[in-house]
């Protein structure tokens, strides 16, 4: 049986994660529909801290069970991010990343990085005047949050949050709400 060298495997496992990665930037979902943003974002007013109240379920938040949050600070240069959240444990798990704002996009589309190299899309398709709460996703449209300021959305701010949803070609139902206590 032929060994295969370590650096074949590093090579085939780039090449896959890179194949994986290309599929995941497409900005059509399968449909071929493509995916809007609002027509700007305020960085100054965006940062700050944000509860997550609703998400896709993804495989890099798993350990979260509650407490949910993402909190923007502008440095010069990019965006910092701050994750955090409650696991099961009762502990509290966090990462740091960086952001940076794609040009051209009036701060609508930025990409944000936990791991260099590795970047990913995150898209303001719908934003509350006011900045209570913003739909977050992504071109592929398999990853997305609904962030409030406040710990919870009124029925009103959730019928429009719903419809920002719908309308940005996500099914509400791959949706599922994010414990806050």
């Amino acid at each position: 049986m032929k060994r295969i060298s370590p650096l074949t495997t590093s090579a085939l496992l780039a090449g896959m994660i890179s194949v994986c990665l290309l599929s995941a930037c497409q900005s059509n979902d399968d449909r071929g529909q493509p995916m809007q943003t609002v027509a700007s974002v305020d960085l100054q007013r965006y940062q700050g801290t944000w509860h997550e109240v609703a998400m896709i379920p993804n495989r890099f938040q798993s350990q979260c069970v509650a407490n949910t949050t993402a909190r923007y600070t502008q440095r010069d240069g990019y965006i910092e991010v701050l994750n955090s959240c409650s696991t099961k444990e009762g502990k509290t798990d966090q990462a740091t990343g960086k952001a940076s704002v794609v040009e051209g996009s009036q701060n609508t589309k930025l990409k944000v990085s936990f791991f260099w190299p590795f970047s990913g899309n995150y898209w303001v398709l719908a934003l509350d005047p006011d900045y209570r709460w913003a739909v977050v996703g992504e071109p592929s449209r398999q990853y997305g949050w609904v962030l409030a300021r406040d710990k919870q959305l009124s029925e009103q701010d959730w019928q429009k949050v719903w419809a920002a949803i719908t309308s940005a070609g996500y099914q509400t139902s791959q949706f599922r709400k994010t414990e806050q206590r």
